[in-house]
C-alpha cells in the first residue's frame, strides 16, 4: 500500500467516525428537557447522572406500562381515575419518559407523612351526645393513615354480655405495596406504626379500657382503615390518591360521609394542577367532607413563628383544615391556646387563607398498639386504663394529626344530627359556630377554636329552620362561649347574619371560597336576623369604577372606615354607615348580592 493509497483509507475511517458519531442518539441525560411535563423537582433530577425517582405517570389514554419498562423503570400500582400509573425510573431516563407522545404528565411522587408532635373536654363533645343522644351511629369514616388495630378493645360497639360485640372497624385495605403488585398483602386490620391506632380512637374510640373516661368524639361510627403508612411512617401521595379514590367508590357500601387525613406532603405546585389536592376535590364533589391536618410548621429551626406552613392538601379551599389548640393543662376552655407548631397561612404558591379553625391537639390520650413503632419510640407516654390488660393501652400524643379527627368526630355527630348537609355546609357551620381566641390571626387560628356542642345545634337549625336559631352561644363546663359568627369564605371575612341551609353556597357544585356559581349567579350564605357587620380587616375590591358605575360604590372615611354608597338598582344592595369601626348593613338584605370580592386577608 503506497503512502497515499494509505493517507486516503485513514481520511475515510476518521470521516466515518465523525459521521457515525453525529448521527448517535444523544443520551437520555442530554436530550431537551419537555418543561410542560416533567414537574419542577423532576426537570432538575432530569439532568442528574445518577439515582432513580419514584414517580406518577399520566397518560393521554389508558396506562400503558410498557412505556415505563421500555424506558428501563419498574411500573407499579395503576390511578385508574386520573388515567396514571406509578413507577420506578432512572433520573437519566425522565426526559425520555416525559417525551413518549402517549404520556401527558410525570410528577414526582412525594413523600407523606404523619402530621405529629411529641407528645377533649373543652369542646364539649360528651355534653352534646348526652344532650342529643348521639354517637354516630351509622355514619362512615375513612381513615387513610397507617392502618388500625382493629382489636383493641375500645374499637367495639360493646354491651354487658359481649364486651368484643360488634367490631368497629368493618372494613380494611392496605395501599402501601406499589411497585410490585404481585406481592399479596392481607387486607386483615394492622398498624405497625399506630399512628392510624391513635387517630380512630380520637374520633370513634369507646373508651372501654378506661371506663369511658378516654372515649373518642363519635363512639358510634364504624370505621374504615385506609392504610398508607409503612411501619416507619413513610408513604407517597400516589397511596394516597388510591385510597381517596377507593373510599369514593365503597362509599355507599359504607356510608362514608367523612375523610381523615392526618398524613400530608409538601406543598410542590398549586392546588388548582397537585394530584393530591385533585383528589380531595374528587370526594368532595362526591359528598365526602375531607378533613386534613395543617402541619405542624408553625416554626422554624430558631423557634420563631413563621406563615406560609400548611401543608397538601390542606391547602386546597376544598378541604377543612385543622389546627392545633393547647388545653394547656386544664380543663377549663378559657385559657386555650394557639399550639405554637401549628402550621399558618397563607398557603404556599397560591396565598389563600387558612387553617379553617383549630382543635384541641396538644397531649391528646388515645389508643396504643403494643406491636408497634410509636408504642416503643414514646413508652414515656403510655398510660394504664382502669381496666387490667397485657399492656398500656393508651398513649399521648401531639400535633394537628390529634386536632384532625377530633373536628372529625364533629363532623360525624353533625351528619348524624343532619345527614343532608354537604361538605361546605358542614365547614360553614364549624366556622361559625367556632370561638374566637383574641390576639391571634386569621391566619394563625382560622374561624377560631371547634364548639362542638354549638355545631350540631347548628347542624340541627339547618335541618328545621322555622324553628328559630338560639342564642349564638354555649355554656361549656360553666363557661360562656361565644359563637364567632363569621364565615372566612375563601380570603375574606364574612361576619354575623345568619347562614341558610338553602343558601347556594352550600351546594356540591360550588368550591369554597368562589365568587359565583357555575351558572353565574352570585353566591348566598343567607339573610340576617338584624343587622351584618363586616369586619374592616378586609381589603375589598371594586366591582367597577367612575362616575356611571352601576355596582357598589364607597369612599374613606376618615377614621380608617368605610362610606359605603347606594347602587343604582333596587336589586342591588343599599347601605349606610354605622357607628365606631364597623359597617352595619341595612336590614334583610340577601348576602353577597352583586359583590366582588379581594383576593387578600389582612394579617
Amino acid at each position: 500500500m503506497t503512502p497515499s493509497t494509505f493517507a486516503f483509507r485513514l481520511r475515510a475511517a476518521l470521516l466515518l467516525v465523525v459521521v457515525c458519531a453525529a448521527f448517535r442518539p444523544a443520551p437520555a441525560w442530554s436530550q431537551p428537557v419537555p418543561a410542560d411535563k416533567l414537574d419542577r423537582v423532576l426537570q432538575a433530577r432530569s439532568r442528574q447522572l445518577a439515582g432513580r425517582s419514584r414517580v406518577i405517570v399520566q397518560f393521554r389514554g389508558h396506562p400503558d406500562p410498557r412505556v415505563v419498562t421500555g424506558s428501563g423503570g419498574i411500573a407499579g400500582r395503576e390511578l385508574p381515575v386520573v388515567g396514571a400509573l406509578v413507577a420506578d425510573v432512572d433520573n437519566t431516563a425522565l426526559a425520555g419518559l416525559a417525551g413518549n407522545p402517549q404520556v401527558a404528565l410525570v410528577r414526582a411522587d412525594h413523600p407523606v407523612f404523619p402530621t405529629l408532635e411529641r407528645t377533649g373536654a373543652s369542646i364539649a363533645a360528651a355534653v352534646a351526645r348526652e344532650t342529643y343522644d348521639l354517637t354516630g351511629s351509622g355514619i362512615g369514616v375513612a381513615i387513610i393513615d397507617s392502618g388500625i388495630t382493629a382489636w383493641h378493645d375500645d374499637l367495639y360497639l360493646t354491651d354487658s354480655k359481649s364486651p368484643r360485640a360488634n367490631p368497629r372497624v368493618v372494613h380494611f385495605r392496605d395501599f402501601t405495596v406499589t411497585l410490585n403488585p404481585r406481592i399479596w398483602t392481607s387486607d386483615q386490620p394492622i398498624d405497625e406504626y399506630g399512628h392510624g391506632t391513635h387517630v380512630a380512637g380520637v374520633i370513634a374510640g369507646n373508651g372501654y379500657d378506661s371506663d369511658g373516661a378516654r372515649s373518642g368524639v363519635a363512639p358510634g361510627a364504624h370505621l374504615v382503615g385506609l392504610k398508607v403508612l409503612d411501619a416507619q411512617g413513610f408513604g407517597y401521595i400516589s397511596d394516597v390518591i388510591a385510597a381517596i379514590d377507593y373510599a369514593i367508590a365503597i362509599k355507599d357500601t359504607y356510608n362514608i360521609r367523612v375523610i381523615n387525613l392526618s398524613v400530608a406532603s409538601g406543598v410542590f405546585e398549586s392546588y388548582h394542577t397537585d394530584p393530591l389536592a385533585l383528589a380531595a376535590r374528587r370526594a368532595v364533589e362526591a359528598g365526602i367532607v375531607v378533613v386534613a391536618a395543617a402541619g405542624n410548621l408553625g416554626m422554624n429551626e430558631d423557634g420563631e413563628t413563621q406563615y406560609g406552613g400548611i401543608t397538601c392538601p390542606g391547602n386546597a379551599p376544598w378541604v377543612l383544615t385543622v389546627g392545633a389548640a393547647s388545653h394547656e393543662g386544664t380543663r377549663q376552655r378559657s385559657n386555650d391556646a394557639l399550639a405554637l407548631f401549628s402550621s399558618r397561612g397563607p398557603t404556599w404558591i397560591d396565598f389563600a387563607a387558612k387553617p379553617d379553625l383549630i382543635a384541641p391537639g396538644v397531649g391528646t390520650e388515645s389508643l396504643s398498639d403494643p406491636h408497634s413503632t410509636l408504642y416503643v419510640l414514646y413508652s414515656g407516654y403510655l398510660l394504664d386504663g382502669t381496666r387490667e390488660t397485657p399492656y398500656k393501652p393508651y398513649l399521648s400524643l401531639t400535633g394537628t394529626s390529634m386536632a384532625a379527627p377530633v373536628v372529625t368526630g364533629t363532623v360525624v355527630l353533625m351528619l348524624e344530627a343532619n345527614p343532608d348537609l354537604t361538605p361546605n355546609a358542614v365547614k360553614a357551620i364549624l366556622q361559625y359556630t367556632a370561638e374566637v381566641r383574641e390576639g391571634e390571626s386569621l391566619l394563625a387560628q382560622g374561624a377560631g377554636l371547634l364548639n362542638t356542642l354549638g355545631a350540631i345545634r347548628m347542624a340541627r337549625f339547618f335541618a328545621a329552620p322555622n324553628h328559630g336559631l338560639l342564642e349564638p352561644g354555649d355554656v361549656i363546663e360553666d363557661e360562656y362561649v361565644a359563637w364567632g359568627r363569621h364565615i372566612i369564605w375563601g380570603n375574606n371575612r364574612v361576619t354575623r347574619g345568619i347562614p341558610l341551609p338553602g343558601a347556594n353556597a352550600w351546594s356540591r357544585d360550588v368550591t369554597w371560597g368562589t365568587e359565583a356559581t357555575s351558572g353565574g349567579q352570585p353566591i348566598v350564605w343567607g339573610v340576617q336576623a338584624s343587622n351584618i357587620v363586616w369586619s374592616t380587616n378586609i381589603v375589598w375590591s371594586t366591582q367597577c369604577g367612575g362616575a356611571n358605575c352601576t355596582g357598589v360604590i364607597w369612599g374613606v372615611r376618615g377614621d380608617g372606615g368605610f362610606i359605603w354608597g347606594t347602587a343604582s338598582s333596587d336589586d342591588n344592595i343599599v347601605w349606610r354607615t354605622g357607628d365606631g369601626d364597623n359597617i352595619v348593613w341595612s336590614t334583610n338584605i340577601v348576602w353577597s348580592t352583586n359583590i366582588v370580592w379581594s383576593t387578600h386577608v389582612s394579617h
